[in-house]
C-alpha cells in the first residue's frame, strides 16, 4: 500500500475485442510463459484487436498489478514531450536544471542521465536490504523511514547521492532507478507543478480504460522510477500508444521522433545474459521492439513493425524479488510471440 497516491483514468476508452489467434496460443513460448509458477497474467493486442491472453486463477483482464520500472517509459514520453517543445535540452549539464546537485550528478548530462550512463555511488542491489535502492523507497513513499528518522523526500535523496568520476568507460549501462528520479525533479523545476497533468494526457492518450494508479513522493512527485500499478488490458493499451508513437499516429506534442532515434540508435546494452538488449533515453530495445521490464518479473514489449503491444505480469517470490536469467527468458519468449505474429 503506498502512503500516497494520483489515480488517473481516461475519459475515452480504447476499447479492446478478443480475437484470439490460435498460432500464438498454440506456440511454446505462449505455454511457457504462462506455465511458470510465478505467472500472472499476459495480453497481447494490437489494433483495437486482443490477439492472445491469459490470466491466473487469482488474476483477470481488469485487475490492477504492480509494474515498476515498466513506469520509466512514461518518463520517456513525458521527457520527449519537453524536448520536442524546446523545454528540455539534453546537451546540458544536470546543474543547469537542478542548481543543488550534489557529486553523484554533477557534471553528468540530462542525456547521460536518460541513457543510464553516468556512474556514482548509488547501488541497486536487491539482494542488499541496506542497498540505495531500498532508502530510495522510503522517499518513493513505499515505505516508512527508520524509527526515529524523519521521511526524505525525492529530491533530498538525489542530492544526497555522491559520487567521483562520473564517466561510464564500460559498452553496459549503469541501470540505476535514481536516475529516473532526477529526469523527474528536473521536469518538474521546467513545469513546476504540471507533472500530474503531462500524466494524464499519457492515460487519455492510451484510452486507459481502468485507472493507472502511482505513488507521489513526499513533495507530490509522481514515482517514475517505478511507482505503477496497471492492469494487463491496460498495459497493453499503453503500449499500443508507443506503437502508435513509432508510426507518428500520434497529436504533433508527442515526440515520435525520440521513440524511433531510441530504436535504432541506442547503443550501450543491459549486463549478460541480457545483453542483446540495448537501453537509450528510458526505453529497452533490439532494434525491433521497444519496452521495458519491470522489478518482480514485468515486462512490456512492444513491436514497431507489427504494431503488437505485449503485456506480461508476474511475481516472483526468491528473496531478492529479482532474477536476471527469469527475465531473459521472459523477454526471449516475448520476443517470440512477436516473431510469430508477424508470420501468423
Amino acid at each position: 500500500m503506498f502512503r500516497r497516491a494520483l489515480m488517473l483514468r481516461a475519459e475515452h476508452q480504447l476499447l479492446l475485442t478478443p480475437k484470439s489467434i490460435a498460432q500464438l496460443r498454440d506456440s511454446t513460448a505462449f505455454r511457457t510463459l504462462t506455465g511458470r509458477p510465478e505467472f500472472s497474467a499476459l495480453v497481447c493486442a494490437r489494433g483495437a484487436d486482443i490477439v492472445l491472453e491469459q490470466y491466473a486463477p487469482d488474476m483477470s483482464a481488469d485487475r490492477p498489478h504492480s509494474i515498476q520500472s515498466i513506469t520509466k517509459l512514461f518518463m520517456h514520453v513525458i521527457a520527449g514531450r519537453l524536448i520536442k517543445a524546446g523545454h528540455l535540452d539534453t546537451t546540458k549539464a544536470v546543474e543547469n536544471y537542478i542548481p543543488e546537485i550534489g557529486t553523484g550528478y554533477r557534471g553528468s548530462s540530462v542525456q547521460d542521465v536518460l541513457d543510464m550512463n553516468v556512474m556514482n555511488d548509488f547501488v541497486e542491489d536487491y539482494s542488499d536490504p541496506y542497498a540505495d535502492s531500498f532508502a530510495e523507497e522510503v522517499a518513493l513513499g513505499w515505505r516508512l523511514p527508520p524509527e526515529g528518522t524523519s521521511e526524505i523526500s525525492m529530491r533530498e535523496f538525489v542530492v544526497s547521492i555522491g559520487g567521483s568520476d562520473l564517466t561510464n568507460s564500460s559498452d553496459v549501462i549503469n541501470y540505476c532507478s535514481a536516475n529516473t528520479d532526477l529526469l523527474t525533479l528536473i521536469c518538474d523545476r521546467i513545469l513546476p507543478g504540471q507533472l500530474p497533468d503531462l500524466l494524464m494526457d499519457v492515460v487519455e492518450a492510451s484510452g486507459l480504460a481502468g485507472a493507472l494508479h502511482i505513488s507521489l513522493s513526499p513533495e507530490r512527485l509522481p514515482a517514475f522510477s517505478g511507482g505503477g500499478c496497471l492492469s494487463p488490458t491496460d498495459l497493453a493499451r499503453f503500449g499500443l500508444f508507443l506503437a502508435a508513437l513509432a508510426t507518428g499516429e500520434v497529436e504533433d506534442i508527442w515526440n515520435s521522433d525520440l521513440l524511433v532515434k531510441t530504436r535504432d540508435q541506442a547503443r550501450k546494452t543491459l549486463h549478460p545474459p541480457r545483453d542483446t538488449v540495448r537501453y537509450a533515453n528510458q526505453m529497452m530495445t533490439n532494434g525491433h521492439w521497444v519496452g521495458h521490464a519491470g522489478y518482480g518479473g514485468q515486462f512490456l514489449l512492444v513491436d514497431t513493425r507489427t504494431g503488437l503491444s505485449c503485456a506480461y505480469l508476474s511475481v516472483l517470490e526468491n528473496d531478492s524479488g529479482y532474477d536476471e536469467h527469469y527475465m531473459f527468458e521472459t523477454i526471449n519468449n516475448l520476443q517470440v510471440l512477436a516473431d510469430s505474429f508477424t508470420t501468423a
